[in-house]
Parts: C-alpha cells; sequence; structure tokens
C-alpha cells in the first residue's frame, strides 16, 4: 500500500484527528495498565465507549483515575462490564453495536505462564478467540489485539522484523503466536478486518510495580524511591526496546481507523526503535529520581539468575508502522520517564519535582 507520512504533532494532536468521526468502540482489560490509558484517551476524543474487565490483573483505582481525568460528562459515555472474556455470553453483550475493538484483556507475563500454562491458554487463547468470534459475527469495522515481542522467541536477527519469527520459549509467547493464527485465518475467511500489534516492553503510568510478575520499570522506580534493593535477571547486559505507553495509544487508534487496501491481517512492531541494556536503565532511572526534589539513589542492586523464557535482546524495526499507518513514536525512553515522574512520584514517593 501507498506510504503514510507520519507527522512530528504530539500524540494527543495525532489522535484527536484520527478520531474526528465519532463511534462506538468496546476496549477489553479496560481496568488494566494499557486498556485504561485507551480507555481516557477514547472518552477524552468524545467517543462512546464500552469496556470489560474481571479484575483478575486490572484495578478499579485505574478506572477511578479515569473517571477523575475525563470528568463526569465524558465518563457518562462510558458503559463498563464487569466480565470475562473466557465466557461467549458476555463477550457477545460487550460487542453488540460496536464499530472497533481494541482487545488487550489478557494473562500477561512469561514467568506466570510458565507456573501456570493452563490459566494463560484460557484467558489468553480461548479468551481471545471469544472476543474475535463475537466481533465477527458483530460484523464490526475493525479489530486491533495485543500480540507481543515475545513471538519472535529464539530468532536471533537484531531489529526484530514481522515476517521473520523464530520459535516461541514460553507459553505465553505460544498463545501470542496462537491469536496471530487465528486472526489471519479469521481475515481470510471470514473477511474480518484485524490488526495484530507486538508491543515492545510498554511502560508508564498505572503499571503495578508489586507481585511476582509486576514490570521492571516500575518496580525498580519503586525501589528506588524507597530505597530498597533492585534485582536484576542476570548480568544486566540484557537488552530491550521500551516504549512508553502514549505511544501504544497512538497506534492503536491509527491501527483501527486507518484505511486498508483490503482486508487482509496485518501485524506491526509497536516501540521506539531503541535499544538499552537493563544496566543502562538503572542508570537512567537513578539519575532521574537523583535530579528530584532531593531524591538520593542509593539502591543497591543485586544480580540474580536469568529468567527461564526470557529473550537476551529485543529491538524492534518499526518501519512497517511507520509507512502503512504513519506511526512515528514521540516518547523515547526518556521522555516517557519524564513523562510518567510525577505518577510515579504520587504512588511511590513524597516528594515532588523540582521546577527548575
Amino acid at each position: 500500500m501507498a506510504s503514510v507520512t507520519p507527522t512530528n504533532s504530539e500524540p494527543a494532536a495525532r489522535i484527536s484527528a484520527a478520531l474526528s468521526d465519532r463511534a462506538k468502540w468496546l476496549v477489553t482489560g479496560s481496568a488494566g495498565f494499557i486498556g485504561s490509558h485507551l480507555l481516557e484517551e477514547l472518552l477524552h476524543a468524545g467517543q462512546t465507549v464500552v469496556s470489560l474487565d474481571n479484575f483478575s490483573t486490572g484495578f478499579r483505582r485505574n478506572l477511578e483515575e479515569v473517571r477523575l481525568s475525563v470528568g463526569d460528562a465524558a465518563w457518562s459515555r462510558h458503559h463498563f462490564i464487569e466480565g470475562d472474556i473466557r465466557d461467549i455470553s458476555t463477550c457477545e453483550a460487550a460487542v453488540k453495536g460496536v464499530d472497533y475493538v481494541l482487545h488487550q484483556a489478557a494473562l500477561g507475563s512469561v514467568p506466570r505462564s510458565i507456573k501456570d500454562p493452563v490459566a494463560s491458554n484460557a484467558s489468553n487463547v480461548t479468551g481471545f478467540l471469544n472476543v474475535l468470534t463475537a466481533s465477527k459475527n458483530e460484523g464490526v469495522k475493525r479489530f486491533v489485539y495485543a500480540s507481543s515481542s515475545s513471538v519472535y522467541g529464539d530468532h536471533p536477527g537484531l531489529p526484530k522484523i514481522e515476517s521473520s519469527v523464530g520459535r516461541p520459549l514460553s507459553p505465553y509467547a505460544v498463545t501470542k503466536a496462537v491469536n496471530e493464527l487465528y486472526a489471519d485465518v479469521f481475515a481470510r475467511t471470514y473477511g474480518l478486518s484485524v490488526v495484530g500489534l507486538r508491543y515492545f516492553n510498554v511502560f508508564g503510568p498505572r503499571q503495578d510495580p508489586d507481585g511476582p510478575y509486576a514490570a521492571v520499570i516500575p518496580r525498580w522506580v519503586k525501589a528506588v524511591l524507597r530505597n530498597e534493593e533492585i534485582t536484576v535477571n542476570g548480568d544486566g547486559e540484557t537488552s530491550r526496546d521500551f516504549c512508553f505507553v502514549k505511544n501504544v495509544v497512538l497506534a492503536n487508534v491509527l491501527s483501527a481507523t486507518s484505511p486498508f487496501p483490503d482486508r487482509a491481517a496485518r501485524v506491526f512492531n509497536i516501540a521506539v526503535g531503541q535499544q538499552t541494556t537493563l544496566n543502562d536503565l538503572i542508570k537512567r532511572i537513578t539519575g532521574l529520581l537523583s535530579n528530584c526534589g532531593g531524591i538520593t539513589a542509593k539502591s543497591c542492586v543485586r544480580h540474580g539468575e536469568f529468567r527461564s523464557g526470557d529473550v537476551r535482546h529485543s529491538l524492534a524495526d518499526i518501519s512497517r508502522a511507520r509507512s502503512e499507518l504513519g506511526y512515528l513514536p514521540e516518547y523515547d525512553l526518556v521522555r516517557g520517564l519524564e513523562a510518567a515522574l510525577p505518577w510515579y512520584l504520587g504512588q511511590f514517593g513524597n516528594k515532588v519535582p523540582s521546577k527548575g
């Protein structure tokens, strides 16, 4: 298809332009980290949203944050369903009259899937198929879903290119690979317009810092603010492509609203295209927090064993998303950390950032 020229405007402006027409949306996993940001942005943009969550990993406080952010008038355009995607009737009720589906609900975490592959499969495969089938039957305009960089598995090439994947290294990766297979079959068999987004290490406000499956950035930010030990899996030279959540919101909206010349299933890497080691990440976090209102970052670092199922290095080629969606990430790691800082400080510390 013809290339889309990305603009340099802020994500909020680009999202507003893409959402100039009013529509009805379904966001699954709306009480979770990414889902709550999608819900918030859609309501800010004047859209009508149905959202679905069972609170297995999401939080009511995230929905409350969204309500306070958007105000009562926008919140009145939101209908929340507390339910489980593993129940097909719940999915059928959720998609009634919906134009676009943003499917984020899943059991995340590689270690969680290794410990309990059955639960991961039930939510990430059976649940996915339920939402996909209900969306097909309802005739939605487009189904956008969260895939994962984990589908690249043991493929050694860097940067990661959508057309070259390896063998999955965890049950979680298997579930996301199966999602992509189902999406392709539904596009070819039923003509459903489907887009998968392979997220690379998303971070930002509302990401849970606690529990055995917590993401590394909020966990380490909290540790530094409370002068606690930072635990690194391995030697710290493992690298990741960290992507701020506002980039991901932009990618979802563009994926739902971009005109495509056909109804073939598509998949895009959603990242920044920058590689950062865990050791460098610690330096970024401690340096940023050391400059905030007298906070002294003194947390000690302990290196543990490498984590089973983890890939060693991850870096995305985002040229396909740039050319076909006009996706241009406005937030790199540093700018994303700076944008998330007030939320981190409000949640994990008692300091406020200096104005200087």
